[in-house]
């Protein structure tokens, strides 16, 4: 049995998140993306914590269940740890799963003690990376400690900001219990190949989502027999690095993350670090140090010339979100009625975002929806993009179809 799951978002109690992030909401779009596994985020909220006890039951499989919907949920939270070690200030951000609701509730109590966990879904604390594991796995040892986001300048294991050489530095003798990393939006696992470090280590791919619609924007596959779709199997899949059991990741198009580039957004300065335009790595206009990107970071840990996928890892399938293809399809905004519209009416015809994305053959979709739509999922799946990489917090552009189909389709409009 497939199982796509999202192991990484946030609540409406996290800052900079949508209001319509709440259970029923989330339960409702995981649906409509056809994702089997989605994560409750913020368990360490104190408001949110209740909601989850009040609207989720647990099943005994290690995940809640939600009225009659579909997907299943898993209890998880990042931390945001600021903190001193060594010379340095270290900024980072961790995801933390547990698979029931009383070792939570214990971690919270423990989190209390030791900062400020109200005032955000994803509390800051002068916690380190290794007591945070070491108070995590205290309280259940079948907890998963899990770097975010590893490479983003800030807030990440690896980041140019503020980050670790190795996760050894960072977590010390409980390094070994650190099975996997989030490659983050900005890179993907192909640029993580090229670091020998991480090849015992899973890589796994979430969304990180602020709002319902850029759920499962990433996501990882399991192949699970349906009777062992519980937490422990999840567990064990992570911590063995299965490929026969997560045989792919589902993938954000890296170049279109915010961070994939250096530059400078203020004075809108995008730097492909592989072309050395900027040496000092200052802004050319203002002279500011500029973002160090993943790209570059990534290349100073790398010790393989090219990105090979071996045997252990999972393969990789980069997607991207149906509401953006049509938006491209219509020439419109991607908020727009006629996106709306058109994006239900393909939901209603054919289940969910996923069956669409991955699972039609072309012949029935060149049959069956608007031809440009259809193009333009076939697109995607051969990797037949141009992308203007993100850079400094600004997402990059991608683009799926020739520039003179669009005009043409605009001058059509027009008429």
């Amino acid at each position: 049995m497939r199982i796509i799951a999202d192991l990484h978002i946030h609540s409406k109690y996290s800052m900079a998140v949508s209001k319509l992030m709440e259970i029923p909401n989330i339960a409702k779009w995981a649906d409509i993306k056809g994702i089997n596994l989605i994560a409750t985020g913020d368990f360490t909220h104190p408001r949110w914590f209740e909601q989850i006890k009040n609207e989720l039951t647990e099943d005994g499989s290690g995940f809640l269940s939600y009225k009659d919907a579909k997907a299943k949920f898993v209890l998880s939270s990042e931390i945001s740890s600021i903190y001193k070690q060594g010379d340095k200030t270290r900024k980072l951000h961790t995801l933390v799963l547990v698979p029931d609701l009383k070792s939570a509730e214990q971690i919270n109590r423990r989190l209390a003690k030791i900062g400020n966990i109200i005032s955000d879904g994803r509390p800051i604390l002068k916690l380190s990376g290794h007591d945070l594991a070491q108070l995590v796995l205290t309280t259940n040892p079948e907890s998963l400690i899990i770097p975010a986001h590893i490479w983003t300048p800030w807030f990440s294991l690896f980041g140019s900001k503020s980050g670790f050489d190795s996760i050894k530095e960072c977590f010390g003798d409980l390094s070994k219990n650190i099975f996997a990393v989030e490659t983050g939006i900005s890179s993907d696992p192909e640029m993580n190949w090229r670091i020998s470090a991480l090849d015992k280590i899973t890589l796994l791919s979430n969304s990180d989502a602020h709002s319902l619609m850029k759920m499962g924007r990433e996501a990882n596959v399991f192949e699970i027999e349906p009777c062992k779709f519980n937490y422990g199997e999840i567990a064990d899949i992570i911590k063995t690095k299965d490929v026969r059991r997560f045989p792919k990741t589902l993938e954000f198009f890296p170049e279109e993350g915010r961070y994939h580039f250096d530059g400078h957004s203020n004075c809108k300065i995008c730097a492909d670090p592989f072309e050395n335009k900027y040496p000092d790595g200052h802004c050319p206009i203002c002279r500011k140090p500029m973002t160090i990107g993943v790209v570059n970071q990534v290349e100073k840990f790398a010790d393989r010339k090219k990105s090979i996928r071996k045997s252990i890892f999972p393969a990789t399938h980069h997607i991207i979100p149906l509401n953006e293809i049509i938006a491209e399809s219509f020439c419109v905004g991607v908020n727009s009625k006629k996106v709306e519209q058109m994006y239900f009416e393909l939901i209603n015809q054919f289940g969910n975002e996923f069956t669409i994305l991955l699972d039609l053959d072309e012949k029935e979709m060149l049959e069956k929806m608007p031809p440009r739509i259809a193009e333009g999922i076939i697109n995607m799946r051969k990797g037949k993009v141009k992308i203007d990489p993100g850079y400094d917090g600004l997402y990059g552009k991608i683009s799926i179809f020739k520039k003179e189909l669009i005009k043409e389709t605009d001058q059509k409009t027009l008429f």
